[in-house]
């Protein structure tokens, strides 16, 4: 493949795909956050709730709820959204339920101690989150949540099936101007690969600093 085809087309298709990886992993992180907290609420009304989002989205799969945001809206609600956000709001929206169960458990893995220690303290409830709870929480959620994002990753491969150009559609689009599928397609394995190794070396840096930070980092971690 010559350099201006690759940058014709999968250089384009790179930059669409890390902009919908990092959109989506951001809405996907604020929905999991506020969701799995209310999974932890002590009103009944807020854990249905959150509970109800939670088996919905995780339960529908994320192909036909882009169809369906970019197809059914505008016709029902007469709001026309653009491929990128209607692909953005379906991966965010998808991968948020997932996010969420994984906050829920590692909310729940903090020791009742410390909970008690900061009720003892008279903290608030949003305080006992905020000072308290998430801040031992969350090392144990970057794992996880390091899995999803190498999904959501993968997932973003989805997003061509409503014409956005993104390294899928790039391929198809190469594929059909020249031909030559095994090399076109080695490639995109190649760029998906690379993407996913820097991402799972990211998220290890971040869970090290977050472990640090909060004291939980043991001596064999260091010296990885």
């Amino acid at each position: 493949m010559t350099t201006g085809l690759w940058i014709h087309w999968f250089l384009p298709g790179i930059l669409i795909t890390l902009e919908l990886t990092v959109c989506g992993a951001a809405l996907a992180a604020v929905i999991a956050f506020i969701a799995g907290v209310g999974r932890s609420a002590r009103h009944p009304l807020v854990r249905f709730a959150a509970g109800l989002y939670v088996e919905v989205f995780r339960g529908t799969s994320a192909l036909v709820l882009m169809f369906w945001l970019f197809f059914v809206v505008p016709l029902a609600f007469h709001v026309q959204l653009l491929p990128m956000w209607a692909a953005v709001l379906a991966l965010g929206l998808s991968y948020g339920a997932y996010g969420a169960e994984v906050v829920r458990g590692a909310i729940a893995a903090v020791p009742a101690g410390q909970r008690e220690a900061a009720i003892a303290l008279s903290f608030t409830p949003a305080q006992q989150l905020r000072r308290v709870i998430l801040p031992q929480a969350l090392p144990e959620m970057i794992p996880s949540f390091t899995n999803l994002l190498i999904e959501l990753l993968k997932g973003t491969a989805l997003v061509s099936a409503v014409s956005v150009a993104d390294v899928s559609f790039a391929a198809q689009l190469a594929r059909l101007a020249t031909g030559e599928s095994l090399q076109i397609y080695a490639i995109v394995l190649l760029i998906y690969f690379v993407l996913a190794f820097a991402i799972t070396r990211g998220m290890r840096v971040l869970e090290l600093r977050t472990k640090a930070s909060v004291g939980q980092l043991s001596t064999m971690e260091i010296a990885r």
